[in-house]
């Protein structure tokens, strides 16, 4: 009888190291499976646009105004050329020039006169203002020429003119005219021409320029 080696029997199951690494691939792999599947259906984000502003429109640049020079001479203080701001008025450039002498006759410059470029404003004296034409008339009486408060030969009553009557006295403004009306309400009528002088707004320079002007007379 021959001898004989039996073989043992192959197994049938790896062995245990080998059997971890296969179920370890396996889970692997569907990790990464499902990992692909779930990436490929996640939402993909919208597209991140930046607006810009609109552009703002720029203001168109306005012209500055120019100062404006003035000539102001005559009766004032300190006659001369000056520089004003745009938009003065000749109230302001009689300011500059010191204000107004004690003989200037003031009534006949207008300050609220809108100052321009260049303009020349002259204060006359009350002497010269003889020479002036009135500035103020009254239109109730000048269609017959013979207003109430003057006389057959043009001389106008201190008692009993009106105030638009004594206005056109030289170097008489309305509100100096007022004041006369005033005083001679509070104290009667006036009973010499100088007393005209008591009348706040006129003085000796002012009485000589009307004295030949004016009467008592009614």
């Amino acid at each position: 009888m021959d001898d004989f080696t039996v073989a043992p029997p192959p197994n049938p199951l790896p062995n245990g190291r080998a059997l971890l690494g296969y179920i370890a691939a396996v889970f692997l792999g569907s990790a990464l499976t499902f990992g692909g599947l779930a990436l490929s259906n996640r939402t993909q984000p919208a597209p991140l646009i930046i607006q810009p502003p609109a552009p703002t429109a720029t203001a168109e640049p306005t012209a500055t105004p120019s100062p404006v020079r003035v000539y102001v001479n005559g009766q004032v203080n300190a006659p001369g050329v000056y520089t004003l701001p745009p938009h003065s008025i000749a109230q302001e450039a009689i300011r500059q020039a010191g204000g107004f002498t004690s003989q200037a006759y003031a009534d006949v410059v207008n300050l609220a006169l809108p100052l321009s470029d260049g303009l020349q404003i002259y204060v006359p004296s009350v002497d010269e203002a003889a020479n002036l034409p009135p500035l103020i008339t009254n239109p109730s009486t000048a269609a017959t020429g013979n207003p109430s408060g003057t006389t057959a030969g043009g001389l106008v009553s201190l008692n009993s003119a009106t105030a638009e009557e004594l206005d056109t006295l030289p170097g008489i403004g309305p509100s100096t005219a007022a004041q006369i009306i005033a005083y001679r309400d509070q104290n009667g009528p006036f009973t010499t021409l100088e007393a005209i002088m008591d009348v706040p707004g006129i003085g000796p320079a002012k009485f000589e320029a009307i004295k030949e002007l004016i009467t008592l007379n009614p």
